[in-house]
């Protein structure tokens, strides 16, 4: 058995990728699913697509490979958080789409707990916010709102999962309902320090203990597949939340190391060590990866659009017809317009947490097209980042100088360069991109023992290039300014609408 499968469900595509034992992608299949958006601020996916897209990519990149199930040691899952599903014990089929973590329904029921004083205790308990980012209020909805949906689930007839939990589930046939730390820490029902589901938690969002699965650690035994899937069982050895996955992946395993992920969304996470940090600028506390019952804790800001603001001058605009067009069109924008582009098309993020505001553009005059479009999306990354940054420097003195990138968007040189002009901080691109694929590999090959320990992974992590500050630090305030007065505009209005 010589090579390892991960499996990256993300929240446009699933993927599969084939690991040998040196860490070199053998073969890669990706397959993309449809997004629904059935009102203003929601977002689901069909489960199905999940489930069917997972076990059609592996076995594409087997066959690319040219290899059997006999030739794998284990599989790897790395998932998009948050996304909750409910489905039948007996029949396996989801009772309502899964509601994706952008989704923005329950933005009444957060504002209500908070109304009446809860969030202080929620955070505490779980590291978190009250927002609807989160499984919790997610899974309340579906209860609440399906017909028979919450009987059915207090007589123990349905299972609640984030995706890694509904992947093992079909992967297994039923067998195993489980799902790991970091996932768990995510579901706002979590208690963080306690490593157990919250009583509290559970009764203040009304969520019946019958629904919820087995919490496990980052590399442990999960089950083995339905022989019938692939030709014969293949263990199921690691999981672990994109994010945490990424952090693996880019080795930050020392407290002070950060790295930042640029997908649909941007994900930073600063490791903060084997002891919870509470923030005190609004970013998330959150498990990065737990390894033999220890949990190591994390900083974690999230950013709702990154990689989704390109996707919206594709599909929205239609002035670009892929991606890669984009960098080339910035370039060619008037520097002197200024556009300030506030992505918040699904609310805000860190450090902001404001679910109500929406996008606007400001700075337009009659000679604003494409160019300057474009180049306000790609800067509003750089700007979101360093609201990150400022946030977690403020929360703890122990973070670190420079940030690793991985994700889609960090291939743009162009991109990278801007983050560290805006941010001041030297960024670290790796010769391995496909990081968030390579944690959830390494999880399942250690265990299998086919990789090596954390200290040797460490140590085959390598730099393919680096990004220093080019920018003075004149402009770097004037546009920073820029930015935070636009979204500062952008939240009053919303404020003034609501």
């Amino acid at each position: 058995m010589t090579h390892i499968l991960a499996i990256d469900q993300g929240t446009t595509s699933t993927r599969a990728i084939l690991f040998d034992a040196g860490f070199k992608v053998a073969a890669t299949a990706q397959e993309e699913f449809t997004q629904h958006f059935p009102a203003s601020g929601w977002v689901e996916h069909a489960a199905a697509d999940l489930w069917t897209s997972t076990a059609g990519t592996c076995r594409a990149a087997m066959e690319k490979a040219g290899l059997r199930a006999g030739d794998i040691a284990a599989i790897g899952i790395t998932n998009q958080r948050e996304t909750t599903v409910v489905w039948d014990r007996a029949t396996g089929k989801p009772v309502h789409n899964a509601i994706v973590w952008q989704d923005r329904r329950t933005a009444d029921l957060c504002r209500r707990l908070k109304a009446e004083g809860h969030e202080d205790k929620v955070t505490e308990i779980t590291g978190l916010l009250l927002d609807p980012y989160f499984s919790g209020t997610k899974l309340k909805w579906i209860l609440d709102n399906v017909d028979g949906a919450r009987a059915r689930a207090e007589a123990g007839e349905l299972a609640f999962g984030t995706v890694d939990s509904w992947l093992v589930w079909n992967l297994t046939g039923g067998a195993v309902h489980a799902t790991d730390a970091t996932n768990a820490a995510r579901t706002l029902l979590y208690d963080i320090k306690a490593g157990a589901w919250s009583d509290h938690m559970c009764d203040l969002l009304d969520i019946p203990r019958a629904l919820l699965p087995e919490v496990r650690d980052c590399a442990a035994d999960y089950g083995v597949t339905r022989a019938d899937l692939f030709g014969k069982p293949i263990p199921i050895m690691g999981i672990a939340g994109d994010q945490q996955a990424a952090t693996i992946g880019q080795a930050c395993f020392k407290p002070g190391m950060m790295k930042s992920t640029y997908g649909t969304g941007c994900f930073a996470l600063l490791n903060t060590g084997d002891a919870p940090v509470r923030s005190q600028n609004r970013l998330l506390t959150t498990i990065a990866y737990q390894l033999d019952g220890k949990p190591t804790y994390a900083l974690e800001g999230s950013i709702f659009i990154a990689g989704a603001v390109v996707q919206w001058l594709r599909d929205g605009l239609k002035i670009i017809r892929e991606a890669a067009q984009t960098q080339p069109l910035a370039e060619r924008a008037d520097p002197t317009q200024g556009l300030v582009l506030v992505p918040a098309f699904t609310g805000l993020g860190a450090p902001y947490w404001n679910a109500e505001c929406r996008g606007a553009v400001f700075g337009l005059t009659r000679n604003s097209g494409p160019a300057e479009f474009a180049l306000a999306a790609l800067e509003s990354v750089g700007f979101q980042t360093r609201d990150l940054l400022e946030a977690m420097q403020a929360d703890w003195a122990g973070a670190g100088a420079t940030l690793r990138v991985d994700g889609g968007m960090s291939a743009s040189d162009w991109t990278m360069q801007f983050l560290s002009d805006i941010t001041g901080t030297p960024v670290e691109r790796p010769a391995m991109l496909e990081t968030t694929a390579m944690g959830a590999a390494w999880l399942a090959g250690q265990r299998a023992g086919l990789y090596p320990d954390m200290e040797g992974f460490a140590a085959g992590w390598h730099v393919a290039r680096r990004f220093d500050p080019a920018m003075d630090d004149a402009t770097r305030r004037a546009k920073y300014g820029a930015w935070r007065r636009g979204v500062a505009a952008a939240i009053q209005f919303a404020e003034d609408a609501g």
